[in-house]
C-alpha cells in the first residue's frame, strides 16, 4: 500500500483510496488540486463531452524568453492542448458548455487563449441557448509573457459574459483553489450563481501581495468560508456533492 502526509493535517492516506475519493482528505477534507480531466469525469455524463476549439494554441507574440518552451512542457505534463478545456457535455441528462481551467498549465495564468476560449464558449452558449458552466482557478492572474493582450482579455470574456446574461441565459461559476488575478477580476466573479469548494482561495492578490499593504487582515482571509460569510459567492459545495449540486441548479433553471 502506498501512502502519503496531508500536507494540510499530517495523516496518512492511501494514495489509491485518495484517488478513488477526487484527491479529497479523508480525515481534515482538503480539496487538494484536480486536473481539468479529473474536474470533467467528476461532473460529466459519461461519454457525453464533446470538445470545442481544441487547435487553439498560445503563440510567443513578445518573444519572450523560454516561453514556447513551457507551453511544451505544460502540454505534456496536463494532456491539454491548451490553457483550458471547453465544449458541450451533459450532467444527469441536461446539456450545457463548459469551461474547465487547469492550474497545472502555465500556473492557470490568463493568456490569449483562455479569453478566446471561453469567450467562444459563452457564444456558443447563447447561440444554442444552453446554460455555461466554468470552473475558473488561476494562480498567476492576466500571463505576463502575453503582455497588454493577455490583460485585454479581461474585458473581453466580460463582455462576453454580459451579452449572455442580457439574453436571461444561466451561468455558474465554480471557484477552485486558487483563483486569483484577471481571472478573479472577470469572468470568475460573474456568475448567476457562484459556488466555491471547501477551503479555496478567491480573490484579486495572492498573500505576497497583500502583505505590502501593511494592514492587519483577519487569517481566513479570501478563503471561500470567508467570501461566504460576506455575501461574495452564494454557497460552498463540497466536491463529492459538485455534480448533484450542479444538476440541481440546471433543473431548477430548466424547470
Amino acid at each position: 500500500m502506498e501512502t502519503f502526509l496531508c500536507e494540510h493535517c499530517q495523516s496518512e492516506i492511501d494514495r489509491v483510496l485518495f484517488v478513488e475519493a477526487h484527491k479529497v482528505c479523508p480525515s481534515c477534507d482538503r480539496h487538494y488540486y484536480l486536473s481539468a480531466f479529473e474536474r470533467l469525469q467528476l461532473i460529466a455524463d459519461p461519454d457525453s463531452f464533446i470538445e470545442t476549439d481544441s487547435t487553439i494554441f498560445s503563440v510567443d507574440p513578445l518573444g519572450f524568453p523560454n516561453y514556447l518552451d513551457k507551453l511544451k512542457r505544460d502540454r505534456a505534463k496536463t494532456g491539454l492542448s491548451s490553457d483550458v478545456l471547453t465544449g458541450e457535455v451533459c450532467i444527469q441528462g441536461y446539456p450545457t458548455m463548459l469551461a474547465i481551467m487547469d492550474l497545472g498549465f502555465i500556473l492557470g495564468s490568463m493568456g490569449s487563449v483562455v479569453g478566446e476560449k471561453i469567450t467562444r464558449t459563452f457564444e456558443r452558449g447563447l447561440e444554442k441557448r444552453l446554460p455555461v458552466i466554468v470552473f475558473p482557478t488561476s494562480g498567476g492572474g492576466a500571463r505576463m509573457q502575453e503582455g497588454t493582450i493577455a490583460l485585454m482579455q479581461m474585458a473581453k470574456t466580460a463582455t462576453a459574459c454580459a451579452k449572455y446574461s442580457k439574453e436571461r441565459l444561466f451561468f455558474i461559476s465554480v471557484i477552485a483553489d486558487v483563483t486569483f488575478g484577471g481571472v478573479a477580476a472577470s469572468f470568475a466573479s460573474l456568475g448567476h450563481i457562484i459556488l466555491a469548494e471547501p477551503g479555496a482561495l478567491f480573490g484579486f492578490t495572492g498573500s505576497r501581495a497583500r502583505a505590502s499593504i501593511r494592514e492587519e487582515l483577519p487569517e481566513d482571509f479570501q478563503t471561500a468560508e470567508f467570501m461566504l460569510a460576506h455575501g461574495m459567492i452564494d454557497n460552498i459545495v463540497h466536491r463529492h456533492q459538485m455534480r448533484q449540486t450542479l444538476a440541481d441548479l440546471l433543473d431548477f433553471y430548466h424547470g
